[in-house]
């Protein structure tokens, strides 16, 4: 049986960054690539941002950035947002990763294991997750500096509100830590870069932009989701389908059914209420989601599909991860591995 294909367009994830690296203004536009590129293959990905310009790239751990490393080469910067743990010497030093120190222990393990090494700070300005709270880098600012740190960064915690007036506190907090230092700053991700230039600073850090995973001018989508038909069957009125028999019919109809659930990472929540789409009609998902079944009303078409789409133009990630009540960081980086993965563009 055909598996579900993923489609990931490398093109469109290159565009976006083009797009939001002329958002960012004068600021230099980095990548995140974390999380596997949230999910869609960091080496290919990583690659495809690399040709279309990016040189500073955003991993969370360095096992993270040893793949990145070997994907692009020598010479961009690849900064980790957890910093230097203990045991992560190695991997720093011989794949030139750049730690983003986060307290005075992780700052001393550095210098002391890795003397002259290239680092950067990451700063606390009211998340309240990674980085030196306001005392520690005052406390060890003048040390930290006279080392010449690559950049020194911290992290909105509202910044997909615009009208958070946390977004103007961190703001105010980062301007009070950093003004004057003489060092490359960067406060933005995605969201920060759409806050406008106050935001931007010297580099930029767009992450679930580039994937289409929030709307910006310009945006392309990135993925698209399809899905084969396994089986197409006439339900009659008075019979339920799926577990629970949470849904009953109250008409003649057929029902198709998908090889993709839970498992994949659609999660249960989104039935009822989800559609699929066929050349542009919309589907309503009947049934309760299971492990690795979608159960889908396809009365209304004309002909008997071959296969239904869950990502595309008609459904976007955002609209999918709306109807799921959460957000489309989760529902990308939850898409199964038992999905055919195919790529459009370059940095293969």
């Amino acid at each position: 049986m055909a598996a579900p294909i993923l489609t990931i367009d490398l093109n469109a994830i290159a565009a976006n960054w083009r797009a939001l690296a002329v958002l960012s203004g004068s600021a230099e536009a980095g990548a995140v690539v974390k999380a596997d590129a949230y999910g869609l293959g960091a080496e290919k990905v990583a690659r495809a941002l690399l040709q279309a310009g990016a040189r500073r790239f955003f991993v969370a751990t360095p096992e993270e950035g040893v793949a990145i490393r070997q994907a692009i080469g020598p010479g961009p910067q690849i900064f980790i947002f957890t910093g230097h743990m203990a045991g992560d010497t190695e991997m720093i030093q011989d794949l030139d990763l750049i730690p983003l120190l986060n307290s005075l222990d992780q700052m001393t393990r550095h210098f002391e294991a890795l003397p002259g090494a290239a680092f950067g700070v990451q700063i606390d300005t009211g998340l309240n997750r990674l980085g030196m709270e306001a005392g520690e880098w005052l406390a060890v600012a003048a040390i930290a500096l006279e080392r010449g740190p690559a950049l020194v960064v911290s992290h909105l915690a509202c910044a997909d509100d615009p009208t958070d007036p946390m977004n103007a506190r961190q703001l105010a907090e980062f301007h009070d830590l950093t003004d004057g230092i003489g060092v490359p700053r960067s406060l933005s991700a995605t969201g920060g870069i759409l806050l406008g230039p106050d935001y931007h600073f010297d580099v930029t850090r767009p992450g679930i932009g580039l994937y289409g995973g929030v709307s910006f001018p310009e945006m392309y989508p990135a993925v698209r989701l399809t899905a084969p038909v396994v089986q197409i069957r006439e339900v009659s009125p008075g019979e339920a389908v799926g577990y629970g028999g949470a849904f009953v019919a109250q008409t003649a109809m057929l029902v198709a059914t998908l090889p993709c659930g839970y498992a994949d990472g659609l999660p249960r929540r989104l039935s009822p209420g989800m559609k699929v789409w066929h050349e542009g009609i919309g589907c309503p998902v009947i049934g309760r989601i299971s492990m690795d079944l979608i159960t889908v009303d396809v009365t209304a078409l004309t002909e008997e599909p071959r296969s239904l789409e869950i990502l595309c133009p008609e459904q976007t990630l955002a609209a999918l991860a709306e109807a799921a009540g959460t957000i489309s960081y989760e529902i990308l980086t939850s898409l199964g591995r038992r999905y055919s993965r195919q790529y459009l563009g370059g940095g293969r």
